[in-house]
């Protein structure tokens, strides 16, 4: 699986990289008051949250072309009326992900997309740390009230049986203590598709950011159609 081992390889060099755009800041016109002052349009609708690291970021890509990009764009094609926020960051951990927690909460997001772990696998940490870190974000968030979808990782075999499997077990396991909608992996259908990675091999270019947002919208669609009015 030489995908695998490209895809931990580049979250390391993503470390550092800024995020993309956040959906709801790219293209945005505004218009001036009769005073001559920007009147900056306000927009009420509830807001979803893509949070995670360099594949949620959209690392590589042109503004306007990361997952949570896409997945507005999926939104606004079906007729749900959300804000999906950016919060990504190259090279986050799970650990750098719980230390952002907090921050995310105080969004007040409906729902949340969680995605980490790429970066704990690549650094060799402890399955029962992953498992814990990604517990307290999942709880935190749930606490104020969010919707949280888990989306899972995978790792190359080189890690050692053992080790993969511990990996990508906490994934499923912590969903069904937690009774969390789960995405088993993320790049479903697109890592190790060259037709849909950027030149690197690991991150998504624009037509798999697309797929991707669909593959999240599969699970989130479900969740929105029990809120719409």
């Amino acid at each position: 699986m030489p995908f695998f081992f490209v895809l931990l390889f580049a979250f390391q060099l993503g470390c550092g990289a800024q995020p993309s755009a956040s959906p709801e800041r790219s293209g945005v016109e505004i218009p001036g008051n009769a005073y001559g002052q920007l009147s900056v349009p306000e927009d009420s609708r509830p807001v979803i949250v893509a949070f995670g690291d360099s594949l949620t970021a959209g690392h590589g890509l042109p503004r306007g072309q990361s997952y949570p990009d896409f997945l507005q764009r999926e939104l606004d094609s079906k007729g749900y009326s959300y804000k999906v926020r950016n919060e990504g960051i190259s090279g986050d951990t799970t650990s750098s992900g719980l230390v952002r927690a907090g921050i995310v909460a105080n969004l007040n997001a409906e729902f949340v997309i969680v995605a980490f772990g790429g970066n704990d696998g690549l650094r060799g940490l402890a399955p029962d740390s992953m498992k814990e870190n990604l517990r307290k974000i999942v709880t935190l968030l749930r606490n104020g009230g969010t919707t949280v979808v888990l989306a899972g990782m995978k790792l190359p075999p080189n890690y050692g049986p053992e080790y993969t499997k511990s990996f990508e077990t906490v994934f499923h396991e912590l969903a069904e203590e937690l009774n969390t909608p789960l995405i088993p992996f993320l790049l479903e259908g697109v890592g190790g598709h060259p037709q849909f990675m950027q030149q690197d091999g690991v991150h998504p270019n624009a037509e798999g950011a697309r797929k991707v947002a669909r593959l999240v919208m599969e699970t989130l669609e479900p969740l929105l159609a029990e809120k719409k009015p």
